[in-house]
């Protein structure tokens, strides 16, 4: 098996076995990074393939969450599967609203409306306490999957994994068809695709779309995850450190989101003590990375192992080079 090949087995070997060898803190740490893994692989659909820069996700993250943990209080029969697809449906659905009058905005337009809209959900989810519970927060029902009742961290923690394997693959499948190179094109120049035939419109509504899908199944997964939701966990900053993490890990990258998400989650772990510096700290990473990283962790280290392979056959000292040739 080559390591191309390889290297895939092991990671779904390592995080089949992380509960057992981990301690409980760390598997729901890991959950989190899984969690996170699906929000950032969406965002980077929108942002880092179709170049239209998102920092109201945190918003599309809340309604998957609050959609999620309502199925699971007012109907508990219905299968978790089916619960996390109707989050990511309904977030779809608001995604595709949103996303329709936004095809005419760039840029700085852009990201001030997708800031507006997770202050209007924030605020819309304050305001609808008899639904959401308001600021006093929403206690979500225990996980159960089938007949097994309720399912503990571990249990919690091979839903997600499954889940964001599964996300994961459906992405690095969609990039190479011909929606991907669409995506691509239009990233590059909006004219350039629209003269060889790409409906840009069309595209840019289904990647809001898809990125809202993909946001609110993991909200879904955080509800079920986390087991208490509140306006409080949405706010801007939120949308901010997903936006880190596709920067952080490469932006047009399936793997960078993995990167992204799992550096900048247990970063954030790490510093929990200094909270009140957050954005300091994270926005201080994002300059620095566009500064001397722009690629993200994924080209950096495409670039090192690249300078760092020996070529092969090697070039004797003393021969000549010909013009032309490398």
């Amino acid at each position: 098996m080559s390591a191309r090949r390889a290297w895939p087995v092991l990671v779904l070997a390592a995080l089949a076995a992380w509960p057992w060898v981990a301690p409980r803190y760390f598997v729901f740490l890991a959950s989190l990074v899984l969690v996170n893994v699906v929000v950032a692989i969406g965002l980077n659909l929108l942002s880092g393939y179709t170049n239209q820069l998102s920092f109201g996700h945190a918003g599309f993250l809340a309604l998957g969450a609050y959609a999620a943990a309502l199925v699971a209080i007012h109907a508990p029969a219905v299968p978790v599967v089916v619960t996390l697809l109707l989050a990511g449906a309904f977030t779809a659905a608001v995604g595709l609203a949103f996303g329709v009058p936004c095809l005419r905005l760039g840029g700085l337009y852009l990201s001030m409306a997708t800031l507006a809209f997770g202050f209007v959900i924030t605020e819309a989810i304050l305001n609808l306490d008899t639904l959401t519970k308001g600021a006093d927060g929403l206690r979500v029902p225990a996980l159960r999957l089938g007949g097994f009742g309720a399912l503990g961290d571990t249990g919690r923690y091979y839903l997600t994994a499954v889940t964001a394997a599964l996300m994961v693959a459906a992405a690095v499948n969609l990039v190479r068809t011909r929606t991907g190179r669409a995506f691509l094109a239009i990233r590059e120049s909006e004219i350039a695709a629209q003269a060889s035939g790409v409906p840009v419109a069309a595209y840019k509504t289904a990647a809001f779309g898809l990125s809202a899908f993909y946001t609110g199944v993991a909200g879904g997964l955080f509800a079920f995850v986390v087991g208490f939701l509140s306006p409080d966990a949405f706010d801007v900053f939120l949308s901010v450190d997903f936006v880190v993490m596709i920067v952080v890990g490469g932006l047009g990258s399936v793997p960078g989101s993995i990167i992204g998400a799992a550096v900048v989650t247990v970063l954030y772990d790490w510093l929990a003590a200094f909270q009140n510096y957050r954005p300091l700290i994270f926005g201080a990473i994002l300059i620095a990375c566009m500064l001397f990283m722009p690629g993200g962790i994924v080209r950096a280290l495409a670039r090192s192992v690249r300078w760092g392979a020996p070529t092969w056959p090697p070039t004797p000292p003393n021969a000549r080079r010909i013009p032309g040739n490398p």
